[in-house]
């Protein structure tokens, strides 16, 4: 099995839709095979597990049993990435946690992939967290992400203040999730089921739905450019190294995924072929 990877996905402002992206998330790495569990420190309710029940756990990430859970089981999980949804306040004291554990040693001696995920608002308080978190990060993979799930506007001031603060992190990398029809996002929240069951009009269990053919492609479409995002930054290539090329050079970038329709729209006409194919880019799955 190539290396573990941990996937922290947080912020200390609420609001934010961490939740949101470790759904993007765990939906990109079950498409690429990549095996994955999940923690959802929501406690007690949970938040994650409702649409990832099969691979999700419920945690208290402040608790030492809870985090023995976590961290002493990543080499013996079965699986290559863990992935934590830190619930919102908690990004800072779980990253201090980590720290004083030696977790954050083990990332710098190369022994695990470390990524976090730092889902901004558009405050200056997001910034003042960025520089605050950057601090524990110096031998992760630190992703700064726009969400724009809720029609949000950022950094909505001059462009001194935001050079000053990203001048610190030169090693992070920004992606942007775009924004979802409110509608589509409602009928997902309802249906409780992963974005990619959704779009292939399944149930949680398994049975066919009725979802709406319009939302479904809204849903499509914009799960789709969140994917070409990760291929973008090569995600897969930081979590799972065996699958990068031989000689991969750093300008080359995955081409944009092309979505297949649905089942019950018209066939579109093949694509041609490309003179040289890079590494195949992530694409929402074909529906049944």
């Amino acid at each position: 099995m190539a290396k573990p990877a941990v996937v922290l996905v947080g912020a200390d402002k609420g609001g934010v839709g961490k939740t949101t992206v470790s759904r993007t998330l765990l939906d990109y790495f079950a498409y690429r095979k990549i095996p994955t569990r999940a923690f959802d420190t929501e406690c007690p309710k949970g938040t994650l597990k409702r649409f990832h029940p099969t691979i999700t756990d419920v945690v208290d990430v402040t608790s030492v049993p809870d985090q023995m859970k976590i961290f002493d089981t990543i080499e013996s999980s079965g699986t290559q990435v863990t992935l934590i949804d830190v619930r919102a306040g908690l990004m800072s004291p779980t990253l201090r946690a980590l720290r004083d554990i030696g977790f954050l040693d083990i990332s710098k001696w190369n022994q695990i992939t470390f990524a976090v995920f730092h889902i901004l608002g558009p405050s200056i308080a997001s910034l003042d967290e960025i520089a605050e978190t950057s601090s524990f990060l110096t031998d992760a993979r630190y992703f700064l992400v726009k969400n724009f799930i809720n029609n949000t506007s950022f950094f909505e001031w001059d462009q001194g203040t935001y050079n000053s603060y990203f001048k610190k992190i030169p090693h992070a990398v920004e992606i942007t999730v775009p924004k979802l029809s409110e509608m589509a996002c409602e009928q997902v929240e309802l249906a409780s089921t992963p974005y990619a069951t959704f779009m292939n009009n399944k149930k949680a269990n398994g049975e066919a739905a009725s979802n709406s053919f319009v939302l479904r492609g809204y849903v499509r479409h914009w799960l789709n450019n969140v994917w070409a995002e990760y291929d973008r930054v090569r995600l897969t290539d930081i979590i799972d190294p065996k699958d990068a090329p031989a000689a991969a050079t750093p300008s080359v970038v995955a081409a944009p995924p092309v979505a297949p329709p649905p089942a019950d729209a018209p066939p579109a006409p093949a694509p041609k072929e490309a003179a040289a194919k890079p590494r195949q880019a992530a694409k929402v799955p074909e529906p049944s």
